[in-house]
């Protein structure tokens, strides 16, 4: 987990928005500044840490967004809700990230509710996995977890990272347009479009484990 300075003022402690923090840091309060990272190391390191599979190289994101947002503090529009806007330089940073390793993020579903407030979709689980199925007929947890795991991971990466802001920081449509540059239509569409592939890809595993050959005697 990376570790941010302290500051004097913390944004946690007071009754200050991330707004008035974001302000305050761009009059030059170098305090303001370490206080919102502060407030939002843990949410986006865990963001960052499940777009990328990787520990060291979501660290490294995180450090290279917050150096990003320190070098955009002058593009800030007064106003603009600031939870979507550092997700937007933090997504744009984990692509670039995967692109100069040449590869793609092993993603981590172990779900992590963070501080955005109400979503507008249920859990990815209660879509996926049916609560009527017998403990002899479900695959094991494990094993649940594997499959979807891996329908993620090979979802083409328009799919992946709507999934993830929806299901896994519980962004709303709007925050989540923002952060991806498209409307909200698109946004909609492009999960619809996601959670159908996942479904068929499960059912299509199933389908292939039930009808594998067993052994010859």
């Amino acid at each position: 987990m990376p570790k941010t300075a302290d500051s004097e003022v913390s944004g946690a402690d007071t009754g200050l928005t991330d707004e008035m923090l974001l302000e305050a840091a761009r009059a030059g309060d170098r305090g303001a500044f370490d206080s919102l990272v502060h407030r939002y190391e843990k949410e986006l390191y865990g963001y960052l840490r499940r777009y990328l599979g990787d520990a060291a190289l979501a660290e490294d994101v995180f450090q290279n967004t917050f150096l990003k947002v320190y070098e955009k503090l002058d593009q800030y529009e007064a106003g603009r809700p600031v939870r979507p806007w550092l997700y937007t330089i933090a997504t744009h940073q984990a692509v670039d990230a995967l692109r100069r390793v040449n590869r793609r993020g092993a993603i981590s579903l172990d779900r992590k509710g963070s501080s955005g407030g109400e979503t507008d979709q249920s859990s990815l689980a209660d879509l996926l996995v049916s609560k009527d199925q017998s403990p002899q007929d479900a695959l094991s947890l494990e094993e649940q977890r594997q499959a979807l795991r891996l329908a993620v991971e090979e979802l083409p990466e328009l799919y992946r990272e709507v999934l993830l802001l929806a299901y896994y920081q519980e962004m709303k449509y709007k925050d989540i347009a923002e952060v991806l540059g498209v409307p909200v239509g698109t946004v909609k569409s492009r999960l619809h479009a996601a959670v159908g592939r996942l479904l068929q890809k499960l059912r299509s595993n199933t389908d292939g484990a039930d009808s594998a050959p067993g052994p010859r005697e």
